[in-house]
């Protein structure tokens, strides 16, 4: 799951989930939403909802891939990836190209 575009869902240091796309863009301008809360995780209707607004579609037969992280002493951090395609056309100069 190494290509790019690629969706990942996690939680920030807030504690809410957030999904964001990650592409060959700089960090700052890559597209994601914040669910505001910490529970329950978003579903996967929801992630889907939420990857459609900004333009992104689960590639086909792909499934989100879960890992954990742990950096002692704090608690294990829980993330997801799963690549993605846009579906919506590229926008060049303020046109679609």
């Amino acid at each position: 799951m190494e290509s790019l575009p690629q969706a990942r869902m996690g939680t920030q240091a807030s504690g809410t989930w957030v999904l964001y796309v990650l592409t060959d863009a700089p960090l700052l301008e890559w597209p994601g939403h914040d669910f505001g809360r910490s529970a329950p995780m978003p579903t996967p209707e929801e992630r889907a909802d939420t990857l459609a607004s900004l333009g992104y579609g689960v590639v086909a037969g792909a499934e989100w891939e879960w890992h954990e992280t742990r950096q002692a002493p704090a608690a294990a951090h829980l993330w997801a990836g799963i690549p993605v395609r846009p579906t919506t056309p590229a926008v060049i100069g303020g046109s679609a190209a």
